[in-house]
């Protein structure tokens, strides 16, 4: 060590410094990372489970909705009662056909409880009305359809392969019942490959998607080998199929299922299990569905999954390991310049002082002053680094809370999106499009444009020996509040029709009123909420040639071509403050002659010059100049005189306007 001198041991001092630092730097950060890992593993599979949440209950709970309506269509019961009646069965088909498109896989089924025949019709097969295959109680194949009809559940799921196509599917089955008595199921199915893709679609290295029912057996899952066939029938469960029965360890399955329970418990909630998979430890997130009766899971193997990738940390690491040499390089500079050479020099003045050499000046002592002045400097550097850090900590959790905030608020926003879209498609469910086209052709044309995406107007038809009806309806409010409304409305209306019939307009507003009346508590009309509705019927009498027409605040609208006509409607809406009075009025039906009804968004639209109403006037002179054309070039007419009326103004109000004819 002697013969190092002072410059040797300064460096070697200097090196075992910086080695002792980096082998304690790298201790700590090996136990950081590992913690860090465990850490972000487990968030990252509790961000996985709510994402695949989400993209499954969304596409199930749509597809579930359809077979439910088809199940609870009258069409459906009524084949279903008559099996054997060709036009119950033509009627039953062509509705069916219609879900067909709207089924996400294209694809639906009905099994008869009566005759045990399973129809169905897919994309890539021609439209058959027989049975593909007859059901047998003896089959263990066909056993999930008797147990389907045993249970009083409303709707069950099960995963087995196509009789068309024969790969495998997610099934929907709802049965169709008549009161006490099940009649059969219908439903549809999701191809479980593309479901399996949609599921595993954010899948990294070493993580796994799966979904389970109640019991835990495998519903979805990458390895098809896995996936339970027909679960809920006697030979569909399997400890070989079921989560529970590949754990390695006993006590796991038991924890496993303590767990399962309590997140049925904590519904929507994300619950995670250290367990033993493969032979490997995995980390087991899952959540509960309460709507679907599944567990949608996620296992993650923390010594797999890069969920901390410490790659990109390698340059920032090879920067380091250079920034450390050139310290310890700038470092011997400075003993040089600022130890060494002072000592130096102090020793040349010493031997020359110890030589009678008196004129040699001595180095000037800088201790005090550079050492107070680097005192000073290091404490004001301790100070500017430590504010420096509080005010980074605070960047990045302001950073950290206002990101949160975005992911929040666009989760919120697409989940209200989601749910308005599925509103409009209800809504537009109810609108009798199909039966409109069918029977008038192009003796009837709707010119219907909601505000929003829904809206509180629609129209009606019906149809009966006598004659037709058509109506339409504008609810107060706009948007989702107008859209509820029209729910409310439709049922009113569709039950004061099978009460009064359809050949007395103003009895069926009489009996409308009253219905809403009831259904509604009698503080919300007090109060003055917007609950009421304008109602316009029309029922055109073909034996007698005349309609018969009642409307609540919507008057009709006649012309032959040459003078416009119109019948003024009672003054009081439907659900109004106080009960109006509603009377029917008569018109001869002539051939030519046309029939106009329209709600108030149509006459209140501003636009113009001054920003005024649209009005009733320039209605009239609209029909009467446009009356000798059809209704559908009518139609197109009225739309493109209303666009130019309104020019860059907004839509006020939701539109609808209602013109036929009977030539």
């Amino acid at each position: 060590m002697a013969a190092l001198g002072l410059r040797g041991k300064s460096l070697l001092a200097l090196l075992v410094t910086c080695l002792l630092a980096l082998s304690i730097a790298g201790v700590i950060g090996h136990q950081v990372l590992d913690g860090m890992q465990n850490r972000f593993g487990e968030a990252y599979a509790r961000n996985l489970v709510q994402l695949n949440r989400e993209r499954i209950f969304a596409p199930v709970s749509r597809e579930l909705a359809l077979a439910q309506r088809l199940a609870g269509s009258q069409l459906t019961l009524a084949w279903l009662q008559d099996e054997q009646n060709s036009q119950q069965r033509e009627l039953f088909f062509r509705e069916a056909t219609g879900f067909q498109q709207s089924f996400g896989g294209q694809l639906y089924f009905a099994a008869s409880a009566q005759s045990n025949g399973y129809y169905a019709n897919g994309p890539d097969q021609p439209l058959s009305q027989s049975p593909r295959y007859t059901l047998e109680p003896a089959n263990p194949r066909d056993e999930w359809f008797y147990q389907a009809l045993a249970s009083n559940t409303p709707y069950q799921f099960n995963v087995d392969r196509s009789a068309l196509t024969g790969d495998l599917k997610i099934w929907f089955n709802v049965p169709v019942r008549d009161g006490e008595r099940t009649l059969g199921l219908v439903g549809s199915g999701i191809d479980l490959g593309a479901f399996v893709d949609e599921l595993i679609a954010s899948d990294r290295a070493g993580t796994e998607s799966m979904v389970l029912d109640a019991h835990g057996s495998i519903l979805v899952h990458p390895n098809q080998n896995l996936v339970t066939l027909n679960a809920d029938t006697s030979r569909g469960r399997s400890l070989a199929t079921n989560l529970l029965g590949l754990l390695d360890d006993m006590n796991d399955a038991k924890a496993l299922r303590q767990t399962m329970a309590s997140s049925r418990e904590a519904s929507g909630e994300v619950v995670t299990l250290a367990v033993n998979l493969d032979g490997h430890p995995r980390l087991l997130a899952l959540s509960w569905i309460p709507e679907l009766q599944w567990f949608v899971a996620t296992t993650v193997d923390l010594g797999t999954a890069e969920v901390v990738e410490i790659r990109p940390l390698l340059p920032a690491i090879g920067l380091l390991l250079m920034l450390m040499l050139g310290m310890i390089a700038a470092a011997a500079w400075l003993v040089e310049k600022r130890v060494l050479k002072p000592l130096r020099h102090l020793r040349i003045s010493a031997q020359a002082l110890a030589a009678g050499q008196h004129g040699i000046p001595l180095p000037s002592n800088r201790d005090d002053e550079i050492g107070e002045l680097s005192a000073a400097f290091e404490a004001m550097a301790k100070q500017v680094r430590r504010h420096t850090a509080e005010l980074e900590d605070r960047v990045q959790e302001r950073t950290r809370e206002l990101e949160q905030a975005n992911r929040e608020m666009i989760a919120a926003h697409k989940k209200i999106d989601d749910s308005i879209d599925y509103a409009s498609l209800i809504q537009s469910a109810i609108l009798p499009d199909r039966q409109l086209a069918e029977a008038m052709g192009d003796n009837l044309a709707v010119l219907w444009r909601p505000r929003d995406v829904v809206g509180g107007d629609f129209y009606l038809y019906r149809a009966n020996e006598q004659g037709r009806l058509f109506g339409i309806v504008d609810c107060a409010g706009h948007g989702v509040p107008g859209a509820l409304m029209t729910m409310l409305a439709h049922a009113a209306i569709d039950q004061a029709l099978d009460t009064v019939g359809l050949d007395d307009p103003a009895q069926v507003l009489t009996r409308t009123d009253a219905i809403i009346r009831g259904m509604l508590h009698e503080e919300e009309l007090a109060h003055g909420l917007a609950t009421n509705l304008d109602l316009g019927l029309a029922f055109v009498d073909t034996e007698q040639r005349k309609v018969i027409y009642a409307g609540a605040k919507i008057a009709l609208y006649y012309c032959d071509g040459d003078e416009v006509r119109e019948v003024r409607a009672a003054r009081r809406a439907i659900a109004d403050k106080r009960p109006g009075e509603y009377h029917n009025s008569e018109i001869e039906l002539l051939p030519k002659r046309t029939f106009y009804m329209t709600t108030d968004g149509f006459l209140d639209q501003a636009g113009g010059e001054h920003g005024y109403g649209f009005g009733n006037s320039r209605f009239a002179e609209m029909i009467r100049q446009n009356a000798q054309l059809r209704p559908p070039a009518q139609r197109e007419a009225f739309s493109a005189e209303l666009a130019a009326y309104q020019g860059d103004k907004p839509q006020r109000d939701d539109i609808t306007m209602l013109c036929f004819r009977f030539d």
